[in-house]
Parts: structure tokens; C-alpha cells; sequence
């Protein structure tokens, strides 16, 4: 037992060690509290990481029922080349969209306005979901401790309200504080599931019998067993939202190289290429996203292998897979049911923290939203921590609806969560491609045309596979509500909720958002350019209807022209707000 409890101790301090600390002379950068390597690691990366508790339980909960346990290698080996593609993908995309916005501003700058308020839509639900499966996945693994993972829908409930509930409260305190707590979980996290990983080891070494499974196999046909192959896929790629979560949330990130690229300019300069890919905040981003192309796939052929080898899944023993791993690899240790009941803690701890990078990115898109006209303007507000409030307490009070309308269960909210993403990794693959073909020639233009081609192709077939896989679990419901919050959105567009003149873009975004330089020049031309849009479909509803015979002249004026993308980041450079000519009592922008 000391053994253990000296072992956690080490590890408290060593992860305490790392954590971040933020600055006083950060905590004011545009008004926000900016990040460095280590917290933007923990902030954008904790709902990657902590997939870890569910993706594979899920992942094979698909397969065990039929006899179909061997072929999680299979999906597996699907996950991991899906996470590569996509990693790679975002990673290129931060040094071109190195302003925050993610798909939702690649989307407006090369495809098309009406495909962004698409992306910014669907992005909102899935990190609402996010909130949901990662609080409802720690109320599992919390009951999984006393061997009550099935019990009544009630506790899980409760318990994942408790947990968004916390997340919530740090999230308002600011991104310093949430980080430092965030990392400092991940630091014990990551050396406890080495040491799980070596006791399960030892175990197999052992000779340590399987679990004997008591549940009666049902034989399906080879056609069957395909599609369930298909489910078990899409159900391990739950967590890819941290992609765009980085990508989303880069404008919160400190534009500056990180210690080991400044020492890797100075000792090793031949290596140039690779310490300027990975320079200022694109770089801390890419760093963050390089996780993502293994972790994954390593991960879950970790626990796949081990559940395979043990006979455990979600529900053995009352336990959740993981559960069920942690107590046969502790329990080869000293003292090991404290390190098992310490895990399963932690894995609560962090689940629930998972729910801190959607309350980011619920930040970074929802004021985008409000200044192009998606979302009321009293949405925006921002606290001295840079905070916008509002916005967190709103997906936080959604949050806590949908945990009770699907009655604390996780799976009914899974087929929600994960879907959603793929549409904007699709709408990035294609931005990008059109980025290549419009700046490159050559061979650069050839292959890397190709290669966001094959990434917009594959992440559109997940999105349909996702559908496809979570059919019966109700996948075929994510068609309509896709379809309703498409429609809703633009009907809000339209309304006059969504008008926006030059005044109230530069009042939301630079008084209250407080967002100053690149970043609120790309935003004013989004918000212009969706007004564009706007008045369009106002224009055209007005034709349609003069066909049946009423006339109804458009409302208003058409709205000031947005101009080139381009041109309108070089008048940021020169001193000139491109809303300025608009402005009438505005003080000049410095």
C-alpha cells in the first residue's frame, strides 16, 4: 500500500511541476487570457485525450455481442489512418487560418457564405454534445468504481450534472486557472496508464485467465457483421472534434515559439524547415495537433489487444472496458486497488474536464455568430478574464436539457456526438484544396490538391458512415436535426435578429468582444460578407413570391460590399479598418 501511495505522490509532483502558470502581462493580450505550449496541450487536447475512457468501449460494444471482438483491429486500423489524414490536414491549415475560425472561416474565405453558417451551426451542436458525452461518460466511470454502471438512469444523471456544473465554474474563472487544473490531471493520467499499461503485461505474462463471458453469442451473417465492422469504426472516431477545437481556438494562443523551438533554431539551425513549421502560435497549435495522429490509433490497439486478450467490455463485471482493464493491471502491484480507485477518479476528473474545450470553442465561435448576424447581439459579453460568459451559460443550461431528455445515458447522446465534425473537416478539406490550386503551381500544386481532396472525400464518407453506423441507435435522427438547425439559422439570418450594419459589426466586435489587429479585420469581412448573403436570400424570396403574384419590395438597401479577403487583411496592415469608411461617429481605429 505504500508502495502506491508513494508512487501517486510522485506523480502529483511531477505533473504539478509542469503545469503552466499564467503571467500577469498574458492575462491582458486583446483582452483574453493567452495561452502557451503546455496549456493550449491541456485545453484543446483534453477532450482528445480522455476519448481514451469510451471510444474503444464503445468501439467494441459493437463487435462482442456477435462474436466479433477480433475484428476491432480492423476498426482500429481505420481510426488510426482517419486520424492521420485529418491531423495532417489541420496541421497545414493553421499556417493559412493562423487567426482563429477554423472550417467556419475557411469555409467563408473559399467556398461560400451559405456553407459557413452550415459549418457554424453544426460546430455549436457538437460541442454542446461534447459537454454531454464527456460529463455523462464520467458519471460511467464513477458508478463503474462501486461495480453500478447499470444502475438507475437517475445517478448518472445527477452526477454528469455535477460535473458540467464544475467545468462550468473553472471555465468562467478564466483559461489560466483551467489550465493549470487541466494539465496537472493529464500529467497523472498519463503515468498511471503507463504503469496500467505494464501491470497488464505482467498479467498476460502471468498466464492471468480471461473473464469468462456468461452472455449468449449471436450469430449474424458475413453482411451483418460488415456493417457492425462499420459501426464499431465510427464510433472510435468520436473525439476528432479537437482538430477543429485547436484550429478554432487559436486565437486565444500566444503568438511565440515555444522553448524547445527556440532552442532548435539556436544548436540545431540545419533543421530549419522544421522549428519555422512549428513557429509562433501555428506552431503551438501543429505541436498540439502532431498528438492527434497517434494517440488515437495507439491507444486503441492498446485496449483493443488487452480487452481481447482479458474478455472484458463495457458492462463486465459491472465495469466499463477501461474499468475493468485498470483493476487487472493495478491490481499486479503493491497496494493496487488504491492506484485502480484512483484511476477511475481521475478518468471522472477528466471526462468531466473534457467539457472545458467545448466551453472554449462554444467562446470562440458564438461572438463570430453574433457578429454576423446568427445569434443576438446580447449573446456577447466579456468578463476582466476574457471570458465570454454568456455564451458558456447558455451551452452549459443546454447541456444539462439534453443530459435529461436522454435520461443520463451516454449512448443515447453518442450518435449525436462525433457526426457533426465531419462536415467541417469536409468543408476545410475543400477550402484548402481550393487554397493549393489558387497559390501553388507544379508539382505542389498537383500532389497537394490531391492529398485535401482525399481528406474533404474521406471525412465527407465518415460523416455518411457515421450516419450509417448509428442507424439503429438513431443516427437516422441526426438527418433531421441537422435539417431543422440548418433552417432555423438561416430563418434567423433573415429575421431581422440577423441584420448587422457596419456600426454594430465594429460595436460587437471591437467594444465588446474587445478583439483587436488581424483577427477583427477577418471577422468584419466575414460579418459583411454574410450580410451579402443575407440580403441575397432576402432578394430572392422576393422573386419567388412575385410569381404567385405578391409583390414585396426588399426591406433594406443593399448592404456595404465586403471586397476581397485579401485585400482586406492589407488594409488591416496599413492602419485602416475596413469598416471605417462605413463609421460615422466611430473613433478611428488605431
Amino acid at each position: 500500500m505504500l508502495f502506491s501511495i508513494a508512487l501517486l505522490l510522485l506523480f502529483v509532483f511531477l505533473s504539478l511541476k509542469g503545469a503552466p502558470k499564467e503571467r500577469e502581462e498574458d492575462a491582458h493580450v486583446h483582452g483574453a487570457g493567452q495561452i502557451g505550449v503546455i496549456a493550449a496541450l491541456a485545453l484543446f487536447g483534453i477532450d482528445y485525450f480522455t476519448s481514451f475512457y469510451y471510444a474503444t468501449g464503445e468501439m467494441m460494444t459493437a463487435l462482442h455481442p456477435y462474436g466479433l471482438q477480433r475484428w476491432g483491429y480492423i476498426a482500429t486500423a481505420v481510426i488510426a489512418t482517419a486520424n492521420i489524414v485529418f491531423g495532417l490536414l489541420y496541421m497545414y491549415s493553421l499556417g493559412i487560418f493562423n487567426e482563429g475560425g477554423g472550417s467556419y472561416t475557411a469555409s467563408m474565405r473559399y467556398l461560400s457564405p451559405g456553407i459557413s453558417l452550415v459549418v457554424a451551426v453544426v460546430l455549436i451542436q457538437d460541442y454542446v454534445f461534447t459537454i454531454v458525452v464527456s460529463t455523462l461518460s464520467g458519471a460511467d466511470q464513477m458508478l463503474s468504481i462501486l461495480n453500478m454502471y447499470n444502475v438507475n438512469w437517475i445517478w448518472h444523471f445527477l452526477i454528469g450534472a455535477v460535473l458540467a456544473s464544475v467545468t462550468y465554474y473553472l471555465t468562467i474563472r478564466g483559461r489560466g486557472e483551467s489550465a493549470r487544473v487541466v494539465f496537472t490531471l493529464l500529467g497523472v493520467f498519463f503515468f498511471m496508464t503507463l504503469t496500467m499499461l505494464i501491470g497488464l503485461i505482467i498479467a498476460h505474462e502471468k498466464g492471468i485467465p480471461p473473464v469468462p463471458y456468461h452472455q449468449e453469442i449471436e450469430r449474424v451473417s458475413l453482411g451483418r457483421a460488415l456493417y457492425h465492422l462499420l459501426t464499431a469504426s465510427m464510433k472510435g472516431l468520436v473525439a476528432l472534434s479537437g482538430l477543429e477545437a485547436m484550429s478554432n481556438g487559436i486565437q486565444f494562443v500566444k503568438n511565440e515559439d515555444f522553448a524547445l523551438v527556440r532552442w532548435g533554431k539556436k544548436k540545431l539551425p540545419q533543421f530549419r524547415a522544421l522549428w519555422n513549421f512549428y513557429s509562433g502560435k501555428s506552431g503551438i497549435g501543429r505541436l498540439v495537433q502532431t498528438s492527434f495522429l497517434f494517440y488515437g490509433g495507439l491507444t486503441t490497439l492498446m485496449l483493443t489487444t488487452f480487452a481481447i486478450r482479458f474478455n472484458v467490455f463495457d458492462g463486465t463485471l459491472g465495469k466499463t472496458l477501461v474499468g475493468n482493464l485498470a483493476h487487472i493491471g493495478f491490481g499486479q502491484f503493491p497496494g493496487g486497488v488504491i492506484l485502480f480507485w484512483v484511476y477511475q477518479i481521475l478518468a471522472v476528473a477528466m471526462l468531466a474536464a473534457a467539457s472545458m474545450t467545448a466551453f472554449q470553442d462554444l467562446q470562440a465561435t458564438a461572438w463570430r455568430d453574433v457578429a454576423i448576424g446568427e445569434i443576438p447581439e446580447v449573446v456577447v459579453y466579456r468578463n476582466a478574464q476574457g471570458t465570454f460568459t454568456r455564451s458558456v451559460t447558455a451551452g452549459f443550461i443546454v447541456a444539462l436539457t439534453i443530459q435529461l431528455l436522454v435520461r443520463g445515458k451516454t449512448s443515447a447522446a453518442v450518435p449525436y456526438y462525433g457526426i457533426g465534425v465531419f462536415l467541417p473537416i469536409t468543408a476545410m478539406g475543400w477550402a484548402i484544396r481550393r487554397h493549393i490550386l489558387k497559390n501553388y503551381t507544379g508539382k505542389v500544386r498537383i500532389w497537394g490538391s490531391l492529398g485535401a481532396t482525399i481528406a474533404a472525400v474521406l471525412a465527407f464518407l465518415v460523416f455518411l458512415g457515421q450516419i450509417v453506423g448509428k442507424w439503429e441507435e438513431g443516427g437516422w435522427v441526426v438527418l433531421i436535426s441537422f435539417s431543422v438547425l440548418i433552417l432555423v439559422a438561416h430563418a434567423l439570418l433573415i429575421s431581422p435578429i440577423g441584420y448587422r450594419s457596419p456600426q454594430q459589426i465594429y460595436r460587437i466586435v471591437r467594444q465588446k468582444a474587445r478583439v483587436q489587429g488581424a483577427m477583427a479585420t477577418i471577422v468584419e469581412w466575414q460579418s459583411l460578407k454574410m450580410q451579402e448573403y443575407r440580403y441575397a436570400i432576402l432578394v430572392a424570396i422576393t422573386h419567388f413570391l412575385e410569381l404567385f403574384g405578391v409583390r414585396r419590395p426588399v426591406r433594406f438597401e443593399p448592404p456595404p460590399p465586403a471586397g476581397d479577403y485579401t485585400d482586406a487583411l492589407h488594409e488591416e496592415e496599413s492602419g485602416i479598418d475596413i469598416l471605417q469608411p462605413y463609421l460615422k461617429d466611430a473613433v478611428k481605429i488605431k
